[in-house]
């Protein structure tokens, strides 16, 4: 199951990364614990094409939400792609990638995660 985001902004984002079929996704609540954003959403692609499909398509649906000039970093290997919209910044990995830099573990120490019971 997919997390629930609190606004508008992270639901789009949370439903098209489970429309496009993305693996694991996370939502991290950074409110109070980091100046740098209120959310992370983390996510895997099986693969370097589905990671960048991913990107597109959330780049997509941020321009919907009046967001067009996200920052992008990683998009011509799509091993990491960072997506910073602001209040939300999204991480998309290959699930090695993923597993090699266990981003959600740096996060997790008193953070709260939102994730879907399964």
């Amino acid at each position: 199951m997919v997390p629930t985001g609190s606004n508008a902004l992270e639901t789009a984002l949370l439903s098209k990364l489970d429309e496009d079929k993305a693996q694991d996704i996370v939502l991290i609540d950074l409110k109070g614990k980091s100046p740098m954003a209120d959310t992370m959403i983390v996510a895997s692609g099986r693969s370097h094409r589905h990671v960048g499909a991913l990107a597109d398509h959330l780049l997509r649906t941020l321009k919907e939400q009046g967001l067009g000039r996200a920052k992008v970093e990683g998009l011509p290997h799509c091993d990491w792609v960072l997506i910073d919209a602001g209040d939300v910044i999204v991480h998309l990995f290959r699930p090695e990638v993923r597993m090699f830099y266990n981003i959600e573990k740096i996060w997790a120490v008193d953070s709260a995660h939102r994730t879907a019971n399964a």
